[in-house]
Parts: structure tokens; C-alpha cells; sequence
């Protein structure tokens, strides 16, 4: 997950850009030529579109473990400030059009293609699209429920390695999401956050604080990283949070947004004696969303009940695309990622 791809869309040469991106995005994640057609068609669309209806966008590319937790998937994003879409589901209508000289097919086309695809916009405020392809196609699988978890990953400056990274894994009844930042950015930093990731996946039978433990062992070897461990158990219907360092969290219950502490440390170098443990109720309205320091520190939670409501894919760029411009640029890597309860929706979830 270290490698991201990242495109500016503010003229016609950069639809080419953000298509060659997607080609590398599937080489890296091992998928074949059909599928890496369908992943540079879905971004040719997305990326046109930016330029036709919203004045320019970016593109971010970034490779994904799929819910059914085989192989790698590439995850597109679509993040603009536009004018936003008045009917999104006209909008994905095939033949829907509101550009002059356009098929209006594309977003239809993104549709169908994608294993899952996901769309939000607020006119006067903006669209945020995502779209996953897998390695099967989507007519060629078994349904499965969407994923109770989503993320967005950029590197400072739009490098090809991002320090940061997140993962998800079941055991049982317990769904377990983390987030870690490499101390510093570039390849080392990645190495740190990916090894993270890899301890998670032979540690998310055990609870938080114990899971901590076993990283700061795995990533001795490394410089290092700022983790936080976020656990449900869904059979107690409990919300367990702990964290090593600097990586954000806040919990939506009820309509109130709450921070969640992490001890100060790094996982790998300075490890606590100690490590604090927060048991919280987890309803079915619950949201958690956790974050790198790239993100402001005084970033605002979305409060627009229709965006909750979406594929945590789509509220953590939201949230990443709001936190950020052109005129207040992320100022280092930056990951945001959300978990939610497990709904069980479609995975071709179109919400307005």
C-alpha cells in the first residue's frame, strides 16, 4: 500500500496522465490486461469529467486489499471543488449529459465496470467518486457486502512512496482497523507502515493493547512508526481504541464528535509502559475515522448526514479533499480511514 499515485486533472494532457497512472497502479497490484482495461477506462471517464463539468480535479490512485481479502485491488478517487451534480441519478444514467459535445455515458460506464463504485456530490460544493476494480470481474463474482472500512492514502509533495498506511482484518467477531505513519516519508518510512500492516493481519485475533506490543517487536528492525488500533468487537457491540504516537482518531455517536487520546511514543523505537485502552459503545449511527498528522489538527468532522451515510471509502476523501487546497496544501503524507458499522449494502452503492 506504500505506492500512490497522485494527478492533477486541469487540462486535457493530464487525462493521459491519470490513465498511464491507473496502467502502473494495476501492474503493481498484479492485475491482468482485461481488468487494467476496464481500470483505465473507469479513469479516463473520471478524469474527463473533472475537466468538463468541475473546472479540474485530481486524480489519486492507490492499490487496496478488496473485502474478500484475495490478491490486491486498485482503488480510484475522483475529488474536486466544483459545481457539484443536481441529480446523481440521472448522472449515472447512461446517455445523461450536460456538456455539449459529450456522449454522457461515463459515469454509467463507471457503473457497470467497477467492482464498486461509490458517488457523492453537493451542488455549489463539489463530487467525490471512487471506484475499486479487482482481479474478477464485477458481472463474474458473488456478491459480497460492502466493506465496513475505506481509506485514502497521498504522499507529501506527490512522491511515488507514502510513509503512511492502514489495513483492515476480521477474526471471528472482531473487525480491527489500523493506521500508521513511518516515522518520516519516502521508502523507509513506507517499509515501517507496511510492516504494520503485515503484523496486524497475524495479530487481529488478540485485543489492542497486545497487538501493539507484538508490532513494536516486528518493527524494531525499521525506524519506526505512530500507530493506532481501533477494535469492534460486534458481538458485545464495543469499540475498543489504542494508540502509539501522533496518528488521530474521533469517534460520531449520537451526533457528537469525540477525540480519541493516543501516549506519546513510536512503535519500534520508544515504546510505552503503558498503554491506555478506551471501551466505547458501538451503534449502529457510530463512525470512527482515523488519521495521519498530515491532516490540519484542526480539521472539521463532516457533519452533512447524507456523507455519513456513504462508503467510508468516500467519507475519508471527503474528508481529505475538504482538509486541503491549492492554497493550503497537505503539508506532509497524509491517510485518512474510516470504519463503519457493517451495513451489508450493495457494493454498487450510488447514495445521492
Amino acid at each position: 500500500m506504500s505506492r500512490v499515485w497522485e494527478v492533477p486533472v486541469h487540462d486535457s494532457t493530464r487525462v493521459r496522465d491519470a490513465r498511464m497512472a491507473v496502467r502502473e497502479a494495476c501492474a503493481h497490484a498484479g492485475l491482468a490486461a482485461q481488468r487494467t482495461a476496464v481500470a483505465e477506462l473507469v479513469a479516463t471517464e473520471l478524469a474527463t469529467n473533472l475537466l468538463k463539468h468541475a473546472d479540474g480535479g485530481r486524480m489519486v490512485v492507490n492499490p487496496v486489499v478488496p473485502p474478500a481479502g484475495a490478491g490486491e485491488s486498485v482503488q480510484l478517487f475522483s475529488l474536486d471543488h466544483g459545481p457539484g451534480i443536481a441529480d446523481v441519478t440521472a448522472a449515472l444514467r447512461d446517455g445523461h449529459t450536460t456538456a455539449d459535445g459529450s456522449l454522457g455515458a461515463g459515469l454509467g460506464s463507471c457503473l457497470r465496470s467497477a467492482n464498486a463504485f461509490h458517488l457523492y456530490s453537493v451542488p455549489g460544493r463539489g463530487t467525490v467518486a471512487t471506484a475499486r476494480i479487482d482481479a474478477a470481474p464485477a458481472g463474474r463474482r458473488v456478491p459480497a457486502a460492502q466493506a465496513p472500512t475505506g481509506g485514502i492514502t497521498v504522499s507529501l509533495a506527490q512522491a511515488e512512496q507514502c510513509g503512511d498506511a492502514w489495513g483492515w482484518v476480521r477474526s471471528g467477531g472482531l473487525l480491527t482497523l489500523l493506521l500508521a505513519d513511518g516515522l518520516g516519508h519516502g521508502a523507509k518510512a513506507a517499509h515501517a507502515s507496511t510492516a504494520a500492516v503485515a503484523e496486524l493481519r497475524r495479530s487481529a485475533h488478540l485485543p489492542p493493547e497486545d497487538i501493539l506490543r507484538r508490532m513494536h517487536t516486528a518493527l524494531r528492525p525499521t525506524r519506526g512508526a505512530a500507530v493506532s488500533v481501533a477494535q469492534v468487537d460486534t458481538e458485545r457491540a464495543e469499540l475498543s481504541f489504542a494508540g502509539v504516537g501522533n496518528v488521530g482518531a474521533r469517534l460520531r455517536d449520537s451526533d457528537t464528535w469525540t477525540s480519541l487520546v493516543t501516549h506519546p511514543g513510536i512503535v519500534g523505537a520508544y515504546f510505552p509502559a503503558h498503554i491506555p485502552l478506551r471501551r466505547m459503545p458501538w451503534r449502529r449511527d457510530s463512525l470512527l475515522v482515523m488519521h495521519s498528522d498530515g491532516l490540519p489538527s484542526r480539521w472539521t468532522p463532516p457533519e452533512d448526514p447524507l456523507l455519513l451515510t456513504h462508503d467510508p471509502s468516500v467519507v475519508a476523501a471527503a474528508i481529505l479533499r475538504d482538509a486541503g487546497s491549492a492554497a493550503r496544501p497537505l503539508r506532509d503524507d497524509t491517510s485518512v480511514a474510516v470504519l463503519a458499522p457493517d451495513r451489508r449494502t450493495s457494493t454498487h452503492d450510488s447514495h445521492l
